[in-house]
């Protein structure tokens, strides 16, 4: 049984699907989500379906493979069985846990209220309907301002902060001609003195240098203190106006996890062995951004589908009475992008790139995961028409 249809659930599901295995894939949404473009449907780049595939769909594609929609409730290890949100059960003899996490908003007073999390789609389509609401009672003389603060310097501020400086100053003399261009700000609020800090310092100034050229103006060495709401606090006693706070700073294992009865780590992700089981209970894995192993891995993409392909590799060998192997990370490098023709890529070797060319690799490997092929097509449509097409196609928030 797997549960979650992330990145890592996926992944574990495909390797054990493909040697015969029998598999139940369990998420309590019917789709799986794309999450590195979320940022592009919460600025109306793209539509939900886009970045969102169902799960039962993914697994026609195996006789042996079966979807079941549900949350998962309570593990029951010495039954090896699990219990859902609904009261039905269901048994297993390995289980595959991959639910992955949820917005951290590190006990900052006022976020979890007044801050817009960017994490799941439901949060992305509540952020486009947030800055729609904004802009249309700005038109209408109800609102005197949309000032917009991202929380967090990492790629998901870095991003989205980019997109949103971009539509300021393309789109919305466009389609709100209304509105003043002293009525909008965007505002990047970061507590170290640069952004993408896994990034060298040459791709952080590029990115940095980026986002001020497009009009971001960016607060570095700046810890939130408080989020209310019309402003962000600093701990500075600073306020910086903000109509619309979204919170890009981290994420946490979910309050439930603890309800499992496993063992937990830092950030109450569950504790593995190298092999990613569970110590007492070895038919137990955890993958993606929930497993907790001994050496901490980044909360990406890569990280996750590796995790989940090691996993399945050792689910058929435990099976057979092999022993497991312990997991190794190789690192294929990271980037990030801030807008039109511009990225950073940083490879695990030390090679760096940046600008136009950072940018079309960016956009042609996020193509290459998604799942299906109108997917595929309808993103990589997307991307060009927005960031390349005529001035006057750029989307607008408003739709």
């Amino acid at each position: 049984m797997v549960v979650g249809a992330g990145f890592a659930g996926l992944a574990a599901a495909r390797t054990l699907a493909k040697a015969g295995a029998l598999v139940t894939l369990v998420d309590h949404n019917p789709y799986s989500t794309f999450q590195p473009l979320l940022y592009q449907v919460a600025t109306a780049g793209m539509s939900m379906s886009d970045v969102s595939y169902p799960v039962r769909t993914y697994a026609a594609k195996w006789p042996n493979v079966r979807a079941r929609r549900g949350a998962l409730s309570t593990v029951l290890p010495e039954k090896r069985r699990v219990e859902l949100g609904d009261g039905s059960t269901l048994d297993y003899d390995f289980l595959v846990l991959a639910t992955g996490v949820t917005t951290n908003w590190y006990d900052v007073p006022g976020a979890p209220e007044n801050a817009q999390p960017l994490y799941s789609l439901n949060d992305a389509a509540a952020l486009r309907r947030r800055l729609q609401h904004c802009l249309e009672e700005a038109v209408a003389g109800r609102r005197d301002s949309v000032h917009v603060v991202v929380v967090g310097g990492g790629s998901t501020g870095v991003e989205i902060a980019g997109t949103l400086a971009e539509l300021r100053r393309r789109t919305l003399p466009l389609t709100h001609p209304e509105i003043r261009p002293d009525q909008t700000s965007v505002t990047l609020v970061e507590r170290f003195d640069f952004v993408l800090s896994p990034y060298k310092p040459r791709l952080r100034n590029a990115a940095a240098a980026a986002l001020r050229k497009r009009g971001v103006r960016l607060r570095l060495g700046a810890t939130v203190a408080s989020v209310e709401p019309d402003a962000v606090g600093i701990v500075d006693g600073t306020h910086v106006p903000s109509d619309v706070t979204v919170w890009a700073l981290g994420v946490t294992a979910p309050a439930y996890v603890a309800e499992w009865g496993l063992p937990q780590t830092k950030g109450g992700r569950i504790r593995v062995t190298e092999a990613l089981n569970v110590p007492k209970h070895p038919e137990i894995f955890v993958a993606g951004d929930l497993a907790g192993p001994p050496e901490q891995l980044p909360q990406l993409a890569q990280p996750a589908i590796q995790m989940g392909e090691h996993v399945g590799k050792q689910i058929l060998a435990a099976a057979q009475g092999l022993p497991l192997r312990p997991f190794s990370y190789r690192d294929p490098g990271i980037m990030a992008t801030v807008g039109r023709a511009e990225a950073v890529l940083q490879l695990s070797n030390g090679l760096t790139m940046r600008g136009w060319p950072a940018w079309l690799v960016w956009i042609f490997i996020h193509v290459a995961y998604l799942l299906g092929g109108r997917n595929r097509i309808t993103v990589l449509v997307n991307f060009f028409w927005r960031y390349a097409g005529p001035r006057h196609a750029a989307t607008s928030v408003s739709q």
